[in-house]
C-alpha cells in the first residue's frame, strides 16, 4: 500500500492544477469539449473551444504541467520534443473520432501550475507550440 501514495498525491495534485486550469481557461472565453482524452500513445489534458480566436473558432489542445516550483523553468519547460508528439499524434487521433472538428484551426496551449498544490499558481500559454517545431 505504501509504494501507491506518492503516486496517488501525484495524481490528486495533478486532478487539483487540472480543475485550476479549467476554470482560468473557462474564465478567459473557452469552453470544455472533452478532459483526460486518452489515446494510445498519448492524453489529452483538455479539450477546448475557443470562439473568439483570430482565426475563428478554434480547437485548443491543452497540456497541464504542474511542478512545485519554477526553479528549472516550471512546466512549460518540461514538455519534450518526444511528449510534443505525443500530443500531436493524440489531438490527430481526437480529430479523426470528431470530424465535426476536422476542418477548424487548432491549437495546442500550455498551463504551468505552480506553487502550492493545494491552489497552484496559473500560467497560461497560449499557442505554446506548433506540431511541425523541432
Amino acid at each position: 500500500m505504501v509504494a501507491d501514495g506518492p503516486r496517488l498525491d501525484r495524481r490528486a495534485r495533478g486532478d487539483v492544477a487540472e480543475r485550476a486550469a479549467r476554470d482560468v481557461l473557462v474564465r478567459g472565453g473557452l469552453h470544455e469539449v472533452a478532459a483526460n482524452a486518452n489515446y494510445r500513445g498519448g492524453e489529452l489534458d483538455l479539450v477546448m473551444v475557443d470562439p473568439d480566436a483570430r482565426e475563428g473558432r478554434t480547437l485548443v489542445f491543452v497540456e497541464v504541467r504542474y511542478r512545485s516550483s519554477r526553479a528549472f523553468g516550471g512546466g512549460a519547460a518540461s514538455i519534450s520534443r518526444s511528449k510534443r508528439r505525443k500530443l500531436v499524434l493524440a489531438a490527430q487521433l481526437f480529430l479523426s473520432g470528431h470530424r465535426q472538428y476536422a476542418n477548424w484551426p487548432c491549437r495546442f496551449d500550455v498551463v504551468d501550475a505552480s506553487g502550492d498544490p493545494d491552489a497552484p499558481e496559473i500560467e497560461w500559454i497560449k499557442d505554446a507550440f506548433r506540431p511541425d517545431d523541432p
